[in-house]
């Protein structure tokens, strides 16, 4: 889930085409891969699928929190599923460095939300909303893809309170593509390949 996202390249590519169906998004996230717009300046380009070696992922208990981090929660009141757009469209904004986020991009993540895939955690201050997050679940997977902030700690605070309901709903396993610094200091790490494919086939098959 880091923004902006770094270029990967090796053999964190695995392949190049298809199309973003709400069925395409869902096989390729239960077999480990995730789009991305190979040239996200261009209006309709291409999507690669990256499957990286090693994979970030947050340890459900495992989350790094600190004690301003817990002082930030007080300050904010946060909401699940209200505004997934908004929060999609802010994780896009052009001024970002990198932005990935295509108006492709954004129409394929809106089915997924309308089909109950995808969801969102909205940070809000005075009625406001100052950050949030979205992903993927399936089951026990969680896939973070994007966060924002426009107060300070906010997508921070988002990132507990997701913790916190995946605790909560039996989920195991809260990808986020690639680990940065940011990530790691809220408990991120990073997994062989071969050991995210085996805790993803546990956590999609779950009962």
């Amino acid at each position: 889930m880091p923004d902006p996202r770094r270029a990967p390249a090796g053999e964190d590519l695995v392949a190049v085409g298809a199309d973003l169906a709400p069925g395409t998004l869902l096989a390729a996230y239960r077999g480990g891969l995730f789009p991305m717009p190979i040239d996200p300046r261009r209006r309709r380009s291409k999507v690669a699928w990256y499957s990286p070696d090693p994979r970030g992922v947050i340890p459900l208990d495992g989350l790094h929190v600190s004690r301003s981090l817990r002082r930030s929660r007080r300050r904010f009141d946060v909401r699940f599923d209200t505004r997934y757009l908004e929060v999609v469209r802010a994780c896009a904004d052009r001024r970002r460095p990198g932005r990935w986020i295509t108006d492709d991009v954004i129409k394929a993540y809106q089915r997924l939300f309308d089909l109950g895939w995808a969801h969102s955690v909205e940070v809000w201050a005075d009625d406001e909303l100052v950050g949030g997050l979205y992903g993927v679940r399936i089951d026990g997977l969680f896939a973070g893809e994007s966060m924002f902030h426009r107060a300070t700690d906010a997508s921070k605070v988002a990132l507990v309170e997701l913790v916190e309901w995946l605790r909560s709903s039996d989920a195991t396993l809260l990808d986020v593509q690639w680990t940065t610094p940011h990530l790691r200091t809220l408990g991120a790490v990073d997994i062989a390949r071969d050991e995210y494919l085996d805790r993803l086939g546990s956590a999609v098959n779950a009962t």
